[in-house]
């Protein structure tokens, strides 16, 4: 019995452990980049303490690299709106005082809440949440720290490869969404718009313009495919 009730303790620590190496990873290149594009050493540990959204940062500091502050907060403000329904989704675990509400949403992550809802005890959804939400917020803001090192004592982004971290570091923060069908159409669209209006358009509008790759999701018929995929799907 008590191997049985300690393994999913384990099992969580353990991919705390490794989502936590992974973050490591990203926020170093995050922290790296920051540094090339010429931003004071505050700003990325700033960003990762007070914003602590992976893609929202990456692109802020691309677009701020490139002079488009305001681009930057469109942009930021438009990743993270799917924080409104992750919110909805995992705000009776969080807690109803005002201190775990506030701490917990500065908590919340694409990873937190993928974690947080495969657990199905009410008890050990509030465990993971905060166990896996602290952990991620520790490795990130280390990864930055490791990050603004490197990127200082480098000098020139492309001695180890630091230049390549921005466009590395976005498309490894989608790449677990591209497994669906449409996100994959919405994708490649929104790539094409971007890359089709980037010599024509300011720095930053063209990101903003990408989301017309939502049309996508509008087509005619999406409904009615989607519908017999799932009576053809073998049970």
């Amino acid at each position: 019995m008590r191997t049985a009730t300690r393994t999913p303790d384990r099992e969580l620590l353990r991919d705390a452990a490794a989502i936590a190496a992974a973050m490591i990873a990203v926020g170093a290149s995050f922290g790296a980049i920051a540094i090339a594009y010429g931003l004071p050493v505050w700003v990325p540990f700033l960003m990762s303490t007070a914003v602590f959204a992976g893609g929202a940062q990456f692109l802020a500091v691309g677009l701020i690299a490139a002079g488009n502050p305001i681009a930057a907060v469109l942009a930021g403000l438009l990743l993270n709106a799917r924080h409104l329904p992750f919110g909805l989704a995992v705000a009776a675990t969080v807690g109803s005082r005002w201190r775990d509400r506030l701490i917990g949403s500065h908590l919340m992550t694409d990873e937190v809440v993928a974690f947080t809802l495969a657990e199905r005890d009410p008890a050990r959804r509030r465990r993971t949440y905060w166990l896996i939400g602290l952990t991620l917020f520790t490795s990130w803001n280390a990864g930055t720290a490791l990050g603004v090192w490197l990127g200082g004592a480098t000098g020139d982004p492309a001695t180890l490869g630091l230049d390549a971290a921005f466009p590395a570091g976005l498309i490894a923060l989608i790449l677990p969404s591209l497994r669906d069908g449409d996100t994959r159409l919405v994708a490649l669209l929104g790539a094409a718009v971007a890359v089709a209006l980037t010599p024509v358009l300011p720095a930053g509008l063209p990101v903003l313009c990408a989301l017309l790759g939502l049309a996508v999701l509008f087509r005619p018929g999406r409904r009615g495919t989607a519908g017999r995929e799932t009576q053809e799907a073998p049970c």
